[in-house]
């Protein structure tokens, strides 16, 4: 991409904040519109203070020079002219969905590409009957995206391979981490593979097995560690002399009998989460909580980047 291409954020909440951090530190221009009154104004300066936050914990090389990137646009016609790529971050709703992406759709430069950052609605649900639809897709990110990188392209049936390919690359060239998923699914792969884990969670909890605490333990001092470098079918190679086969040959077994029996939606149930409830103690200052999460992270994403830098 081109030295002052162009980015449109639409919507500047938390997401869009961080996409706007994460286009200006990699040298895009940025436009930032809301549909509520203000918003994207406030959006600025938050950035701003995020990109000296990020300066702090060795993420952006250049933090006045990032935040003076990034601008305020009047009218989502104003957001979207000349842009190169589009950022949609409206609510997780299907309604505004469509409403937004027929908006974009019909202003947007021929060439741009549209990228939702939808947490679990599957592209083809709202972009079917649009004249551009070969160009859209979910780029669906992590909270927060400007400390976690994965971003999870999906099309849908009628989205361009060239869509997807350049999008992928783009998303590569600002220093997140694409990946494709080759099928629509809802939820995508990310939410599907917590949504799996979180369901045997609260099974384990509100069933009496062990305390949240304790399974938080398991996770964050257990597999998760190995889970920060390392994915499920990585790990698993490593922990059988043979490798993947030989470790399915070892616990298939135990593994078909888990599968045969699965969490159902009751989980989530009053019960359950009441059950769950008064065993947890919630954080005294939450956004202090959030904060203290983002350093935790910032830490360990220069860590994993110079293992990376050291490994090339």
């Amino acid at each position: 991409m081109a030295v002052n291409a162009i980015v449109a954020v639409v919507g500047s909440g938390l997401i869009g904040r961080s996409w706007g951090m994460i286009f200006a530190r990699a040298g895009w221009q940025v436009r930032l519109w809301d549909p509520v009154s203000g918003v994207a104004a406030a959006a600025v300066s938050l950035c701003a203070d995020g990109l000296r936050d990020l300066a702090a914990q060795g993420l952006c090389a250049d933090p006045a020079g990032s935040a003076e990137r990034i601008g305020v646009a009047e009218s989502l016609a104003q957001c979207l002219d000349g842009a190169d790529f589009v950022q949609e971050n409206g609510p997780e709703t299907l309604d505004v969905k469509r409403a937004l992406f027929a908006e974009m759709d019909a202003a947007a430069p021929a060439g741009a590409i549209l990228a939702s950052s939808s947490s679990a609605i599957r592209c083809s649900l709202f972009t079917e009957g649009l004249p551009g639809r070969a160009r859209c897709l979910v780029g669906h990110p992590v909270n927060p995206p400007h400390l976690i990188p994965l971003v999870e392209l999906s099309g849908a049936e009628w989205t361009a391979s060239e869509t997807i390919a350049r999008a992928r690359e783009i998303y590569a060239a600002i220093g997140q981490a694409p990946i494709t998923v080759v099928k629509e699914v809802e939820g995508f792969i990310l939410n599907r593979l917590q949504g799996a884990l979180l369901a045997e969670a609260f099974r384990l909890v509100s069933e009496g097995y062990v305390s949240p605490q304790d399974l938080d333990r398991t996770v964050a001092d257990g597999l998760g560690l190995r889970w920060s470098f390392l994915g499920p079918f990585a790990t698993i190679e490593l922990n059988a002399p043979g490798g993947i086969a030989d470790y399915c040959e070892r616990y298939a077994g135990f593994y078909k009998r888990l599968a045969a029996d699965p969490p159902g939606p009751e989980v989530y149930g009053k019960a359950a989460t009441e059950s769950i409830l008064s065993q947890w103690t919630a954080p005294a200052d939450l956004p202090a909580r959030m904060r203290w999460r983002n350093r935790r992270l910032a830490a360990l994403r220069v860590h994993k980047l110079s293992q990376e830098e050291s490994e090339e």
